[in-house]
């Protein structure tokens, strides 16, 4: 059997959903595409896009989960490719305070978000 398929989504749990929403608009021009909230209020689901491919981010913020999220090795990350000064985005991200690694050799940085998920930062070349 062959499958073909393509991506959707890739979801990350938050602590504080306005403050994560507010952080991908800022550090990475994500804007919300749409939300799902349950009729009890158990949780809200917001999908955020950047506006030119498919895929989307999904924010799942938990009302009965109050404590931060055990992330673990923090191995596992999002992928960005920026457009424009690469060396003028990266100053921005610094001076935002977000960014948590870099490595010149490779020519690339880590930002992280509010939850401390770790998100690659590289240029569009």
């Amino acid at each position: 059997m062959e499958i073909k398929s393509k991506f959707d989504h890739f979801n990350i749990n938050v602590t504080n959903l306005d403050k994560s929403i507010e952080f991908y608009k800022k550090s990475l021009g994500l804007i919300e595409h749409h939300r799902k909230e349950a009729a009890d209020g158990s949780f809200i689901l917001v999908y955020l896009t950047d506006g030119a491919s498919p895929f989307m981010l999904e924010l799942t913020w938990l009302r009965d989960h109050t404590e931060a999220y055990e992330l673990g090795e923090n191995e596992s990350h999002l992928c960005f490719r920026v457009a424009g000064d690469y060396d003028a985005i990266r100053e921005y991200h610094r001076e935002m305070g977000c960014v948590c690694f870099e490595n010149t050799t490779m020519g690339l940085y880590f930002i992280n978000d509010p939850d401390d998920y770790w998100i690659e930062v590289l240029p569009v070349k």
